[in-house]
């Protein structure tokens, strides 16, 4: 992957009063399609080494970003995450800035609520861990400018995405298609809010079992229904490029309906 040029801030439109919201509490009091409100951060904090977090951090809305070994902000593979969060860390209110470096990693299950990322860098968050029993969750939040994947799952169990946002990106969740150590992963998205541009919702391994269950999808301006809401790919522990393994709903890889799918 190439790198690209990023610009240390980005600006962030919507009301500081509405942060208490979810992205699907401001869906439901009419607000347009395109609504989800962007937060303002309470401050600003340059990161140049990894943070290790354990239990529960609420950073109120501060931005983290990069700086030296951080702050290349490109698209090169195994740079350092900004937070990197034990098994059973929550994480709250936090806007992750540019340089993103590789974002957040979870080693285990974890907790993300309220999470932001103006300019994703390597992955908005990565999840780790090899037991089948790890659940990620994504609760609230959302990301803009990723140019290859949001969420890269990396470790086994089962990912839960709900009422997030997500504008110009690659993909949103990607099941890793070429790790050395691969599993069965299990991926639950609700309440998604996917403004063009964007490649694909989520892309899952058939070979290795996975699931991805689509609910309450509004993809926005999107006229030609270009972003492919499941792809499916043929796995490996190689390193190769996987290749492709058809798209859409089939009721066991890729499980939705079209009428879990709003176009506007």
């Amino acid at each position: 992957m190439t790198s690209r040029a990023r610009s240390s801030t980005r600006a962030l439109t919507g009301a500081a009063t509405t942060l208490g919201l979810s992205f699907g509490m401001l869906m439901t009091v009419g607000t347009s399609a395109e609504a989800a409100t962007w937060p303002t951060a309470s401050g600003s904090q340059a990161v140049t080494a990894t943070i290790k977090l354990s239990g529960t951090k609420d950073y109120g809305m501060l931005r983290l970003y990069g700086s030296g070994d951080l702050g290349t902000g490109g698209q090169s593979e195994d740079q350092d995450p900004i937070l990197d969060l034990a098994a059973g860390t929550v994480l709250k209110n936090v806007i992750i800035g540019a340089p993103a470096a590789d974002g957040i990693h979870c080693e285990g299950s974890c907790t993300l609520q309220n999470v932001w990322w103006e300019d994703v860098g390597e992955d908005a968050a990565t999840f780790r861990g090899s037991s089948s029993s790890n659940v990620y969750t994504v609760s609230g939040g959302g990301a803009k400018e990723a140019s290859d994947k949001v969420f890269q799952f990396n470790g086994a169990g089962t990912l839960n995405v709900s009422d997030f946002a997500v504008q110009s990106f690659g993909k949103l969740v990607r099941s890793c298609g070429n790790c050395s150590t691969q599993y069965k992963r299990t991926i639950n998205l609700n309440t998604i809010e996917a403004t063009y541009k964007g490649g694909a919702l989520v892309g899952i391994n058939t070979n290795y079992g996975d699931s991805a269950t689509l609910k309450n999808i509004t993809i926005v301006g999107d006229s030609s229904k270009k972003i492919v809401p499941c792809q499916k790919y043929i796995g490996n522990n190689t390193g190769a490029e996987p290749p492709t393994n058809g798209s859409g709903p089939d009721g066991t890889y890729c499980r939705y309906a079209s009428s879990d799918i709003t176009y506007k």
